[in-house]
């Protein structure tokens, strides 16, 4: 597999770093974000940032991370299957997954696995809800997921080894290295990750079988200050993976799924007075194969490689006003075995303006519109207003329009793909409430999205075909705590969310498939000097698994205890151990599908 030979490659070439250290602190004003929209344009939007020590407790895949830390429902055919995502009642199409700034959804499904990200290799994961399309382009409907690597100019050289050892022969080993200085800044990261993946099921007198995976990533990143006007940054990112298909009856045929992802992102930031210029340029490829009997060579196959280029240019009219203005072409180009040759081209422009009118009030709006000659594109905008009514609590209100486009798979299908298509528009509102006060933040979110024109794969006289046909009607409300207290070296931490959804196909006044009602999860961690020990909680209420809604196929709720404890020496090394699904509880997010039962690992993280 090509991620063998990138593994070794990368072990000769950072050979020579891992004797080196440097415990040099991290000035928050030298970090170079990527993603600067993110920062200056969403802050009327609910965003949460993922810590480090969370990352570290959840290593492996993306899914896991997020389905304990946040209100997002994943469908998970069987421990690191296939995953994907139902973001506030949304299809998993339509959340988008951002890497650096850029879109990089999947040009065939037009929605992301979640267990094709490995969490070790980015060290800045934030979850924004609500609607982005005018910002993020395509799929920003329920949310989206964005994945940073933020570099570092000030002296610093570190180096951290990684491993986690877990149950059905898991394991996770990272090494990272990061050498910067007031000039560059370089970051190299690797992560390897297998399993057997034979968990028993749970009151069940089997295992899981053909469940076993086995992949590798790959991450480089480098920032050259040129002057102090000009900066030059690099990102580079490898998946690949093999994966089985866990069976869901013995007698099945055992399959098998092998991908690769390859994304490359260039950049160049220029400051000219009250001018910021970035022009970027991207180039992701991704390539399956899928072969529905591993005894033999047979396979299908896809492949589809994008082009992006993109000028950003940003003005600060005042201290108080700014301005963003951006230009960008995106060029698609895929086949495959299923898949006729399809090419599309893509060109944007887009606005956006902040005006932060005094330290308690401000409003930020931004425009986009899109020119291709494959769909008719709407006109997207975003409104939206923060207001710190008192000490305590703050107030913001968000609206927008936004979009998805069909996929290669909805308009090149070799059998069903319909070159008329249209995309998927929504029009969405969100209120967000948020109190503070002496460490207790409570935020209270209220949202409502009507979506149109979503696509549907329906039959016809001979075959299934994709339509326009579907409206849907959503609405929810999110509560969170958050609450932390230091008595002494004593240090108690609470975080606690929940979510209520409806989702409901208003055609069939239908609830959609795999959207559950309700959702919480609980964090409690208590910290005695070096020594720190912690609990999770995951809540899933019943789900419907047909789209006449029949009760005698829902999954039931259920609930998964964690509980671990970890403990550092000197700083730099940390040693930790964790128990999962205490209970041993029987569940499923895809019909049947179990998850594992209890389950341990431990993880050691030296910095060296």
């Amino acid at each position: 597999m090509k991620y063998k030979v990138v593994f070794f490659l990368f072990l000769c070439l950072s050979g020579q770093q891992i004797l080196a250290q440097d415990s040099l602190s991290i000035l928050l004003a030298q970090v170079e974000i990527s993603d600067h929209l993110l920062k200056d344009y969403s802050q009327t939007q609910k965003t949460e940032k993922l810590s480090d020590s969370i990352i570290k407790r959840n290593p492996g895949f993306l899914t896991s991370l997020l389905n304990y830390n946040t209100l997002l429902y994943f469908k998970e055919n069987g421990a690191g299957g296939a995953s994907s995502v139902a973001f506030r009642g949304t299809t998993a199409s339509q959340t988008a997954v951002v890497w650096n700034g850029i879109n990089i959804n999947s040009q065939f499904l037009g929605q992301a696995d979640f267990n094709a990200f490995n969490t070790l290799v980015f060290n800045s994961i934030l979850v924004k809800s609500g609607g982005g399309s005018s910002i993020y382009g395509s799929s920003a409907i329920g949310g989206s997921i964005h994945l940073n690597n933020e570099l570092v100019f000030t002296d610093k050289f570190e180096n951290q080894l990684f491993t986690r050892y877990g149950s059905f022969a898991t394991y996770d080993v990272n090494f990272q290295s990061q050498l910067a200085s007031e000039k560059y800044s370089l970051q190299l990261s690797i992560v390897h990750s297998a399993s057997d993946n034979d968990y028993q099921w749970v009151r069940k007198n089997r295992k899981n079988l053909n469940g076993q995976y086995e992949n590798s990533s790959f991450s480089a990143n480098f920032g050259y200050k040129i002057n102090d006007k000009n900066t030059l940054k690099l990102y580079s990112n490898l998946f690949n993976g093999e994966r089985h298909f866990s069976l869901v009856l013995p007698s099945e045929t055992p399959t098998k799924y092998d991908n690769f992802d390859f994304r490359n992102l260039l950049e160049w930031m220029s400051l000219i007075d009250k001018f910021t210029s970035r022009v970027k340029l991207a180039h992701l490829l991704e390539e399956y194969e899928y072969y529905p009997n591993i005894a033999n060579d047979y396979h299908t196959f896809g492949k589809v490689e994008s082009w992006i280029a993109k000028y950003d240019l940003a003005y600060s009219l005042s201290n108080e006003i700014k301005l963003n203005t951006i230009i960008d072409y995106t060029q698609n180009k895929g086949h495959g075995s299923d898949l006729r040759y399809g090419k599309r081209q893509i060109g944007s422009a887009a606005v956006m303006m902040k005006h932060q009118i005094s330290d308690s009030f401000l409003y930020e709006i931004s425009a986009r519109k899109e020119v291709t000659d494959t769909y008719k594109s709407p006109f997207l905008f975003s409104f939206g207003t923060g207001y710190k009514l008192t000490d305590f609590y703050t107030l913001k209100l968000n609206m927008s329009k936004n979009f998805r486009i069909p996929t290669f798979n909805d308009l090149y299908w070799v059998t069903g793909g319909n070159p008329e298509l249209k995309p998927e528009t929504s029009y969405q509102t969100e209120i967000n409430n948020e109190f503070r006060l002496n460490g207790l933040t409570f935020t209270f979110t209220g949202y409502y999205n009507q979506i149109k024109d979503m696509l549907r794969w329906v039959p016809t006289s001979t075959l299934w075909t994709p339509e326009n046909v579907d409206e849907v009607e959503i609405f929810g409300v999110e509560g969170g705590i958050s609450y932390q207290k230091a008595i002494g070296k004593h240090e108690f931490h609470l975080k606690a969310n929940y979510g209520y959804t409806s989702s409901k196909d208003k055609r069939t006044d239908k609830y959609l498939m795999y959207v559950p009602a309700h959702k919480a999860n609980a964090h409690l961690s208590y910290s005695y000097k070096n020594l720190n020990i912690y609990s999770e909680m995951l809540y899933v209420g019943e789900v419907f698994t047909r789209s006449d809604n029949n009760s005698r196929y829902n999954l039931d709720a259920y609930r998964v205890f964690n509980l671990g404890s970890d403990f550092t020496y000197k700083k730099n090394y940390t040693l930790g151990v964790k128990v999962q699904n205490i209970f041993d509880v029987y569940y499923e997010n895809v019909e049947n599908r179990p998850l594992p039962g209890r389950n341990f690992m431990v993880y050691l993280n030296c910095i060296i």
